[in-house]
């Protein structure tokens, strides 16, 4: 580099330093700042909804339960860094994942101004076995009407993906990401009792789900149970994605008892 080059560059960078946000403060003061990701993972065990969680064996809060998470590397995008921090603590990968929220308070982070972004995601617990490792010394699924203290601010982040799911799962179909691929219209109706925290009318439930046109009826029926086996179904997905394109609109809303 010549010395005009030189002297450009370095005039540039020194005015840079001072250059002023909209609020008149320098943008170095703006660089200081973290950013992490947190995930919230719903399984479904023995029709009740579950949260994975993880124990930490690090600093801060070491010993402490709390969600996957961990601070974003500055060469990943949000969604991979959520994905790759998930699979690096749990062994989990390849699971639905939506962003639902932003939790930015000044002292949520005892070592600094941390923001992070949550994103949650529903798993069909018996095929997936989550595995700690990293700074992760125990992953637990737990109840999320049973949860332990959690550290940072994880419980209000629980809580937020629950509201959040809670509303989803009326107007979307995420809810048959926790069952089986094949399964009876008796463990549906549990599954989002389980997710609603309410009981359905049986039949009006069952015209509901099955006037949407979203099931598959399969040519089978339970096995090795102690009463008279059920039907099975099946979720089609191709036919929800064609009927959205004719304006279609999941809605699982039904009269409670």
């Amino acid at each position: 580099m010549d010395l005009i080059s030189y002297l450009a560059a370095f005039i540039m960078n020194q005015t840079n330093k001072y250059f002023l946000s909209e609020n008149n403060v320098p943008f170095q003061d703006f660089f200081h700042f973290g950013m992490s990701v947190d995930c919230v993972v719903f399984g479904y065990v023995a029709e009740e909804i579950k949260v994975l969680l993880v124990q930490r064996d690090a600093e801060p809060f070491i010993h402490s339960w709390a969600l996957p998470g961990d601070l974003v590397p500055m060469d990943e995008d949000l969604g991979d860094s959520a994905a790759n921090v998930l699979k690096k603590l749990t062994g989990l990968q390849n699971i639905f994942m939506e962003q639902f929220h932003a939790f930015g308070a000044v002292e949520r982070h005892p070592a600094g101004r941390v923001a992070t972004v949550a994103y949650y995601s529903l798993v069909k617990s018996d095929n997936y076995h989550p595995v700690a490792s990293s700074w992760v010394k125990e992953t637990q699924w737990f109840s999320i009407k049973d949860l332990p203290e959690l550290a940072f601010d994880h419980k209000k982040i629980v809580d937020k993906a629950i509201s959040t799911l809670k509303r989803r799962v009326k107007y979307r179909p995420v809810g048959f990401e926790l069952l089986p691929l094949k399964f009876t219209l008796l463990e549906l109706q549990a599954l989002y009792e389980a997710l609603l925290d309410l009981k359905f009318d049986k039949p009006n439930f069952r015209k509901k789900i099955l006037s949407m046109d979203l099931l598959l009826q399969l040519d089978e029926v339970q096995e090795n149970v102690s009463h008279r086996p059920a039907k099975l179904f099946q979720f089609d997905e191709t036919r929800y994605r064609e009927l959205r394109k004719e304006g279609f609109a999941f809605d699982i809303t039904v009269k409670a008892n």
